[in-house]
């Protein structure tokens, strides 16, 4: 309340935000606030003491580092991707003044939903049972589950590649994909929206092709790409720009070197190559990949020139993202500073 006879000013309500932290899980949420409620703190009214209200308190809500903050209806409000960052999502009332009558007014109240998608510098994009798992296991020191069967991915896993530098660089490890995922089959969107925040893909292709059960039609590698990028075009067709890697797995196997140069001829020609395909695993828009690498992740066959191809990669993106975020930031330096505040010191300016 503000005080009329003095014209004090009321205290704003406190706001509600959600702040990332580190070594916070979803689970610590929900078990530390069972009700799921969050509620700031009133202001202060004004008095003689004190004509101007304090703020109410603010209520943080401390969340995981990668999440995201939507409302029910699905509207983004906003990410989390570093520790510290903060997000304001109800903001309090304001106090009593003049204008209102020395009346305070009732701050927001929202329903949120928070969403964790992993953050890794390269996700592991294959069907079940292409080897993604072993991979991850010959690549850096995750141990996932591993069996020769499909789905053994039951949840995200992340490993990280040591370089002898004391580089590392994280590799998500994600549930195998199917048919349909885009519409939620099988692992669905659990697996596509961790997909959305890894900065590089690393597709993961069984050489021999590959199929799902008795009653599923065999994909050949080539097959295998193009409904794996099909998979990812329809759940999301923004995917497709990041980076890609391919890695063809489980090249030990009898007959890899002819499957493998019968791969390499489909992707010289992808596009002449995919309409010789069945029409249900066609794309709209091909995938082009920055690197080609033939493994085995059993034997090491290999995996010592993908580790150096994967920090080149994304080296080069880097610097490249770098680049553009100095010519933005000159871009709107330019911008701000208005030409008749620039001193030309005697010299002639050119405009």
């Amino acid at each position: 309340m503000g005080l009329p006879r003095l014209g004090g000013l009321g205290g704003n309500g406190g706001d509600v935000l959600v702040v990332a932290k580190k070594d916070i899980t979803l689970k610590q949420i929900k078990d530390k606030h069972p009700n799921k409620r969050f509620t700031a703190g009133v202001g202060s009214n004004s008095c003689i003491h004190a004509l101007r209200g304090a703020k109410g308190e603010d209520a943080q809500v401390f969340a995981p580092v990668g999440i995201s903050v939507t409302t029910d209806n699905g509207r983004i409000l906003g990410e989390l991707n570093c520790e510290g960052d903060r997000l304001l999502v109800a903001k309090g009332g304001h106090g009593g003044t003049l204008h209102s009558g020395f009346l305070p007014s009732k701050g927001q109240t929202r329903q949120i939903r928070l969403d964790l998608k992993l953050i890794a510098d390269l996700g592991l994009v294959g069907f079940p049972n292409a080897g993604k798992s072993s991979l991850l296991t010959a690549l850096s020191h995750a141990k996932p589950r591993i069996a020769n069967y499909p789905f053994t991915t039951l949840r995200p896993e992340i490993g990280k590649v040591m370089y002898d530098d004391h580089k590392q660089v994280s590799v998500a490890d994600l549930p195998g994909l199917i048919e349909g995922a885009h519409v939620n089959k099988g692992m669905g969107h659990k697996f596509l929206k961790h997909v959305e925040r890894t900065k590089q893909l690393m597709f993961v292709v069984d050489i021999c092709g590959f199929q799902l059960a008795s009653n599923s039609p065999f994909r050949s590698a080539f097959e295998t790409v193009l409904l794996l990028t099909k998979e990812l075009e329809l759940y999301k067709e923004e995917l497709l720009g990041k980076p890609a890697i391919l890695v063809i797995n489980k090249m030990d196997l009898p007959g890899a070197q002819s499957h493998l140069r019968e791969l390499e001829a489909h992707l010289e020609s992808q596009d002449e190559s995919s309409q010789l395909s069945p029409e249900d695993v066609i794309p709209k828009s091909l995938m082009h990949f920055t690197h080609i690498v033939p493994v085995s992740a059993t034997t090491g066959l290999g995996l010592p020139l993908l580790k150096s191809l994967i920090r080149q990669s994304l080296e080069e993106q880097d610097i490249i993202e770098t680049e553009g975020q100095r010519g933005e930031r000159l871009l709107k330096l330019r911008r701000e500073i208005p030409t008749s505040s620039v001193h030309s010191w005697g010299f002639t300016q050119l405009t």
